[in-house]
């Protein structure tokens, strides 16, 4: 007779499973506010542009606030041994370390650790699959209102927010040529 025993140890609360579609939330280590500046979002979209070309993810939806990222993404292969989340925060991670070095800034991001002088991104990001079109359309939601709540306030609309994709599923405007259309994969 055949018995499942589960593992002892549940899946981190960043485990994604390639394929599949995942609303995910990476934050700047101690919140802090290293995406205000433009230069840095770039870093951002270079990536994501990177990664999606090259055939790793599909980005669906994403927004670039102040101190944490949202996306609604699929990984579609490893990037070599690294998973594309992987490599898409270590990539990340090495160019804000030369820019924060150019700026001068860089003993704000020290941390004592065994394998590492500093930290950019918080451990363990959050992934949440969207199982279903309306889990789908709340995380959506979610991710395009965060520049206009009210603690943030980086634009007076949804759309008018450069760094995100609401312009694309609210006025059908192609700002961002990695991006697909998530209803036409749900």
């Amino acid at each position: 007779m055949f018995c499942f025993m589960p593992s002892s140890t549940p899946p981190r609360k960043s485990y994604m499973e390639i394929g599949e579609i995942y609303f995910w939330t990476a934050t700047i280590h101690q919140w802090k506010l290293l995406l205000w500046t433009e230069e840095y979002k770039n870093v951002i979209l270079r990536s994501l542009e990177y990664l999606s070309n090259t055939g790793k993810i599909s980005v669906y939806a994403f927004v670039i606030m102040p101190n944490h990222i949202h996306m609604i993404w699929k990984t579609l292969a490893l990037n070599g041994k690294e998973t594309a989340q992987g490599s898409f925060l270590k990539y990340t991670a090495h160019e804000f370390r030369k820019q924060v070095l150019r700026d001068g800034k860089l003993p704000e991001y020290r941390v004592q650790a065994a394998n590492k002088k500093h930290e950019f991104w918080k451990r363990d990001s959050l992934a949440f699959h969207l199982y279903t079109r309306k889990v789908a359309r709340q995380k959506l939601r979610y991710l395009h209102r965060n520049p206009i709540a009210k603690r943030w306030r980086l634009a007076s609309c949804e759309s008018a927010y450069q760094f995100s994709s609401a312009s694309f599923y609210e006025e059908g405007e192609q700002r961002y040529l990695f991006l697909k259309n998530l209803w036409e994969e749900l």
